[in-house]
């Protein structure tokens, strides 16, 4: 059996494969149930609202066909924003988020940004540590509307824009 190709591809506004990714994340995030409060912002998520970021400037970008990862990026003034990565549950441990962020730092030289950022929940310890391995760093709390106490984390991390890298 030879490996799959772990090269990212970015999925069309109108691609089918926006289901596959909708489908996909449903199931990595459903770990956090009952851990984070309030609950992932996965449950509310639609092929339609997935369709409404490609439309609206980000990208979703995934890794097999069929798909077995995936994320979301969204440019922002500072930064290119990563959200909604997974990957699927038989496939981790082989360098795919590594991957994923590696192709969202391309992107983010490519677009003149000069960090990566994500969040993730405070709950989420295995996450901070993951991220951090990669290379981010924790820069912020925040908190969702209606809580007096710190529900997320952003991480950060910076890009090399020059050209000879």
């Amino acid at each position: 059996m030879t490996d799959p190709d772990k090269t990212p591809w970015l999925i069309p506004s109108d691609g089918f494969a926006l289901y596959d990714a909708l489908a996909l994340l449903r199931v990595s995030f459903q770990f956090m149930d009952g851990r984070i409060d309030p609950p992932s912002s996965v449950h509310r998520l639609t092929v339609e609202g997935m369709q409404a970021h490609c439309y609206s400037g980000g990208e979703i970008w995934a890794i097999g066909r069929p798909l077995f990862a995936c994320m979301f990026l969204t440019p922002k003034s500072d930064s290119l924003y990563l959200g909604k990565l997974a990957v699927k549950e038989g496939m981790r441990g082989q360098g795919i988020c590594r991957t994923l962020v590696d192709h969202a730092a391309i992107r983010a030289a490519e677009l003149g940004l000069p960090a990566l950022e994500l969040e993730t929940r405070v709950e989420l310890a295995e996450n901070h540590r993951a991220f951090s391995r990669l290379g981010f760093t924790i820069v912020s709390t925040g908190s969702h509307d209606g809580y007096g106490r710190p529900t997320d984390f952003l991480l950060r991390k910076s890009i090399n824009l020059s050209a000879d890298s």
